[in-house]
């Protein structure tokens, strides 16, 4: 049998190339940092060179990394859901879940009763950092992202089709001169989500308003604040028709009333193989059948 390195600086090495942080890590496996340098340095001994291109404050794993959290991570992910599962004297199942927070808070969570008492052995481990597209393989199973198509290389399940809603405080339409005309966009601040940063393009074009400019444009990268900072008359967000019904907040409402089909949808992603896996096709399969697809 060919030699390994030891579990512990297998275990060490992933924790930082996911966190990017010595502490981080530490804090996760409760280590002192020193002994979880310490691993990582003699992973790196046995294979005979580094893995991490160490920064101020931050440890970013180079190519050869990489190439080793691609494929050494998900096995450590079957081994601790083997001894969990022996362990707990029941069938354990995990997926590792990308999502972005607001159509987990509110699309996904209010069904994941349905889920757990459908399959009780399926735990999900949720991760809302954002670019789950780019982590499919090295500490995601699957991602439910937003965008306006997939790599073709990956498996795709549109979740959604939607339509570009302008939404604003109710205060807009309350004062003495209410916000009821697309040119009054000049007069405020457009609120677009780093993720959907063609919805006001596209509203502005359909709406014939191609050479109007608002105040400024703030940049979110969390839908729940942007709707937030649309009930507190911050701007105006251009989200989709969804996060406003979804919200169901009545400090907001639909400002002008033009129909503009988003260029984003709501997918499910996950690498080809990873369909064949039972807790991907387990969740997959609910998720279809419980949301539907556009």
């Amino acid at each position: 049998m060919r030699r390994l390195p030891p579990l512990g600086a297998i275990e060490a090495f992933v924790a930082v190339a996911r966190l990017g942080s010595v502490k981080t890590a530490a804090q996760e496996l409760a280590l002192s940092a020193p002994a979880l340098s310490r691993r990582v340095q003699s992973l790196e001994r046995f294979i005979g060179k580094p893995l991490f291109d160490r920064r101020h404050q931050a440890m970013v794993p180079n190519a050869d990394g990489d190439r080793l959290l691609t494929q050494i991570a998900p096995v450590l992910d079957q081994l601790s859901d083997a001894v969990e599962s022996l362990t707990s004297g029941t069938e354990v199942l995990r997926l590792r879940l990308g999502i972005l927070p607001l159509f987990a808070s509110q699309r996904l969570f209010p069904q994941l009763g349905r889920l757990r008492a459908a399959h009780p052995e399926l735990h999900l481990d949720i991760d809302t950092a954002g670019h789950g597209v780019s982590r499919l393989g090295e500490g995601l199973d699957v991602a439910i992202v937003l965008a306006r198509e997939i790599d073709p290389g990956l498996y795709a399940r549109r979740l959604d089709r939607n339509r570009v809603y302008v939404i604003g405080a109710r205060s807009l339409l309350e004062r003495p001169d209410p916000v009821t005309r697309p040119a009054q966009l000049s007069q405020l601040t457009a609120l677009l989500h780093r993720d959907m940063p063609d919805t006001f393009t596209a509203w502005r074009q359909a709406a014939g308003l191609e050479n109007i400019e608002p105040i400024a444009i703030d940049h979110f990268d969390s839908g729940a604040l942007m709707l937030e900072a649309a009930a507190q008359g911050l701007g105006i967000a251009f989200m989709l028709e969804s996060h406003f019904e979804d919200a169901n907040d009545d400090r907001l409402v639909r400002l002008f009333d033009i129909d503009v089909e988003s260029p984003y949808s709501y997918w499910f992603v996950c690498r080809p193989r990873a369909l064949q896996t039972r807790p991907v096709r387990l969740f997959h399969d609910w998720l279809i059948a419980t949301l539907g697809a556009g």
